[in-house]
Order: structure tokens, then C-alpha cells, then sequence
């Protein structure tokens, strides 16, 4: 083994190790992460057909699966494989993020009363409305 091919073997793993660090952070117990390595598919000819370079990540707290099959290299495809997953766990978070200050916001202003213009425009409304609606009486209702 080169020098170089060792080089990047170690870049890889601490790479490997970084995106672990990453999931951890986001609250992914990495015990319970689920990877299986499966035959993948498309071009690559006899390589892809007998060895296992697909990776699928499953995460059964969220319910989350995950899969890379886009490089020849098994190691390419895990690191791909947990970069989609801490994508994806990040778009459900800021999603759930968003929706709790939706919430927040929305108790906020049903909580607040109407300021004294806005009640004087809709009483007036009402009274408009009133007088459409006496319009469409019928005369011998009227008198």
C-alpha cells in the first residue's frame, strides 16, 4: 500500500468518524442504526453485480432509511449514505421547528384582542352588510 492510498484511507475513516460525531449531535443512538450492505444496480458491469457496495442505513427511532448506491467503493457509499441521513434528520428538524413557532405565533395572535380601530371597521362592515342584505326584502315584507 502507497502512501497516498494510506493517506486516504485514514481521511475516509475520520471522515466516517465525524459524520458518527454529527449523528450523535442530532440525537441518533448509533447502536440502534441499522446498515445493511446490498448488491447495487446500474452500470459497473460484473464489479457491481457480485459485491455488496450499496449501503442502506435505517434508523428505527425516526423511521428513517437511507440508501447509497452511487460509487463502485463500499466506504464511498457509507459516508454518502450518512450524509443523507443527517440531511434528512435536519430537514425534520427544522420542520418540526417550524411548526412549534407556527403554533406559538398563532396562539399569540388569536390570544390578543382586537385593537380599537380594526372593532370600529368591523361593526361597520356589519352594518354595510345590514343594509344589503335589508335591500334584498321583499316589498310586502317592508311595510
Amino acid at each position: 500500500m502507497t502512501s497516498k492510498a494510506r493517506s486516504t484511507k485514514v481521511r475516509t475513516s475520520e471522515r466516517l468518524a465525524e459524520l458518527d460525531r454529527r449523528l450523535a449531535d442530532l440525537g441518533v443512538n448509533l447502536s440502534q442504526l441499522v446498515e445493511r450492505f446490498t448488491a447495487a444496480r446500474g452500470p459497473g458491469g460484473q464489479h457491481v453485480n457480485r459485491t455488496s457496495t450499496a449501503v442502506q442505513l435505517s434508523d428505527p427511532q425516526t423511521g428513517l432509511d437511507v440508501r447509497a448506491e452511487s460509487t463502485r467503493s463500499q466506504l464511498q457509499n457509507r459516508i454518502a449514505a450518512r450524509q443523507r441521513l443527517i440531511a434528512e434528520l435536519e430537514a425534520l428538524r427544522e420542520a418540526e421547528q417550524a411548526a412549534r413557532i407556527a403554533a406559538r405565533e398563532k396562539a399569540r395572535r388569536r390570544a390578543r384582542r382586537p385593537s380599537k380601530a380594526s372593532r370600529k371597521k368591523m361593526v361597520e362592515t356589519k352594518r354595510r352588510r345590514g343594509e344589503v342584505k335589508k335591500l334584498r326584502r321583499s316589498p310586502k315584507d317592508s311595510g
